[in-house]
């Protein structure tokens, strides 16, 4: 994807509020409606550096440093100088000169988050605020709130949940200590601040956090002091939203529990939720996805339809707006596959090398929830045109947030019956199709730096041998076994790999296998045979494309879908030597 304009190109302005001087940066056309982006801490405004630029094409986008913070000017004495009050004054004070006569649309992280959930539930806000995205940042009122109904009422889960956030909030207490906070920023800590979030949050080194750090790190310890005792203490009995807010939570974040977020909807008549396998500082990790999303609930606010996610899957809040590409999506588990993804609210790139089945695919996508979908024509065994396609796909679509190498071919037949060519074309098909995925599509993952997923289907005969299948099987333990590997190269780099084993699934590729060491009408008699026994056994594959996706969101590795495939798999690990009694049985065709 590419970032035709960066902070560098962003036309600044001064705002003067409360005795303090904001830096307000501009990026975009001041015509379209305007995307106000607040930091947290201990963050300057370049924190939304990636994300910024990703949105000016569509939005006026306004990002600022809140005071103390960057190159605004820090209240003085700071104590008492970074109440919500005189945040929402600054607040104000931006939207009024960046837009004066349009409400306009919040995004916090963190600290600007907490302040925005101010902005978005005070009276004297009303009418300023089109909607809100929240990211790691609970308002302090409905945190004080959740503490206190599980403190009157304390089962064992809450308790539980009590305990787990506290633990989480190890940070909070150390920064209400007098001095040692702002020695430890000014000092020590200050300095390796970029080395720790690059280790622990997967942030790119990239030349954040600026040179202003440890000054606004410290100065911004007063946020936790003016702020959070007395907020938890006595929490508003009125902190309703009156915007539509997108929640977005990332699940790996080592800060806040997204058991914070479970009595939300008592706050917020119009929530729209979404969630991230990603650690806290989602700005700089993963600004493509977040753009997109920030992107997706703004038009539908501005288009009247504030309930933002038009996606209805049990997995909306997850794929919304991700680019997921699907091979061999003509037909049986790979078309199952995009519609799952496609009613999940992806984007979805539909490819076969039947050119009206993948077309076909796309269309349905569409109709079925996906915001986009495209048809693609190619043989996943064909080097250069899988180049190709990479190429085109990075080009016109972005980067595959999840890849389903899902295309194969059924071969049966004794060893001695599978000739060489016959080894050759499921090979090229079976693994040479998932090599070629694996190695252009993931690339471009690793590259872009923020993670993602793939998926490659093999088999439960990667593991369940038979005398009748010795090249089919054969494809397929070498994708699991690719799928082992690349999973441990990729781990580091937030990408996960898992490996599906269907088993006996419900699809025409039972109907297209080839059958080594027979005639044409002999093998036709098989293909039927086959096709019918599966088609008795009825196991479907939208139950199958219901695993992929369940798989990406628990970032499996290996998964026997069918319960013969499970069976198979326990036996392979605890009873091998039964299972190759049962390799040798004559198969009922």
């Amino acid at each position: 994807m590419t970032v035709p304009v960066s902070l560098q190109d962003a036309r600044e302005r001064r705002v003067r509020t409360g005795g303090v001087e904001l830096c307000v940066a501009e990026l975009g056309d001041p015509g379209q409606p305007t995307v106000i982006l607040v930091h947290g801490y201990p963050d300057s405004k370049e924190v939304w550096s990636e994300i910024a630029p990703r949105l000016a094409d569509r939005f006026h986008v306004v990002l600022y440093d809140v005071r103390g913070h960057g190159r605004s000017t820090a209240p003085q004495p700071l104590r008492g100088g970074f109440t919500l009050e005189k945040l929402t004054d600054d607040f104000l004070a931006v939207a009024d000169a960046v837009s004066p006569d349009r409400p306009v649309h919040l995004v916090g992280h963190d600290w600007g988050s907490v302040q925005a959930w101010e902005f978005t539930t005070v009276k004297r806000t009303e009418g300023r605020i089109a909607s809100f995205t929240s990211m790691s940042g609970p308002s302090l009122d409905h945190f004080g709130h959740w503490i206190n109904r599980r403190l009157k009422r304390p089962t064992p889960r809450r308790v539980g949940e009590l305990l787990g956030q506290g633990a989480k909030s190890w940070y909070v207490y150390a920064l209400h200590t007098p001095v040692l906070p702002e020695l430890a920023w000014r000092g020590p800590l200050g300095k390796r601040w970029p080395r720790l979030l690059e280790r622990f949050e997967k942030v790119p080194g990239d030349g954040y956090p600026t040179s202003s750090l440890p000054t606004d790190a410290a100065h911004g310890t007063w946020l936790y002091r003016d702020n959070v005792r007395a907020r938890l203490r006595r929490p508003r009995p009125d902190a309703y939203a009156h915007a539509p807010v997108q929640l977005i939570t990332p699940l790996e974040d080592a800060f806040l529990s997204e058991r914070l977020y479970d009595e939300l909807e008592r706050w917020v008549p119009q929530l729209t939720r979404r969630t991230l396998a990603a650690k806290h500082w989602i700005p700089r990790s993963r600004p493509d996805q977040l753009a997109a999303w920030i992107t997706e609930f703004v038009t539908s606010v501005e288009g009247g339809r504030p309930e933002g996610v038009t996606a209805t899957g049990k997995y909306a809040d997850r794929f919304g707006g991700q680019l997921v590409l699907v091979t061999g999506a003509g037909s049986g588990i790979g078309r199952a596959t995009a519609y799952a993804f496609a009613e999940a609210g992806a984007r979805v790139v539909a490819v076969d090398r039947d050119a009206e089945a993948a077309a076909r695919t796309a269309e349905m996508s569409r109709l079925i929830g996906a915001p986009e979908a495209w048809a693609e024509t190619v043989d996943v065994s064909d080097e250069q045109a899988m180049e190709k396609l990479a190429e085109k796909v990075a080009r016109d679509y972005g980067v595959v947030d999840v890849l389903v190498n899902n295309a194969g071919i059924g071969l049966s037949g004794s060893f001695f019956d599978t000739t060489p060519e016959d080894w050759k074309k499921v090979l090229d098909v079976n693994l040479w199709g998932v090599i070629h995925g694996c190695r252009l599509f993931g690339r471009q993952m690793a590259e872009r730096g923020q993670g993602g997923h793939i998926v490659n289907t093999a088999s439960a005969a990667a593991y369940q041998p038979s005398k009748a299948l010795p090249a089919y099987s054969t494809s397929k333990a070498a994708v699991l076994m690719l799928s082992e590997c690349l999973r441990a190269e990729l781990a580091g780099q937030g990408i996960g790999v898992t490996a599906i084993c269907p088993g006996f699934v419900n699809t025409n590729i039972t109907s297209t296998a080839h059958f080594a060491g027979v005639d044409a009408e002999e093998e036709k008699r098989r293909q039927k045979k086959s096709a019918r026994l599966y088609g008795l056994r009825n196991y479907p594959p939208e139950k199958v494309a219901d695993a992929i996706l369940r798989a990406v969101v628990r970032g499996e590795a290996v998964v026997p879908v069918t319960p013969e495939a499970r069976g198979a798999y326990l036996m392979s690990r605890f009873t091998p030597r039964a299972l190759r009694r049962i390799a040798r049985l004559e198969p009922p065709l």
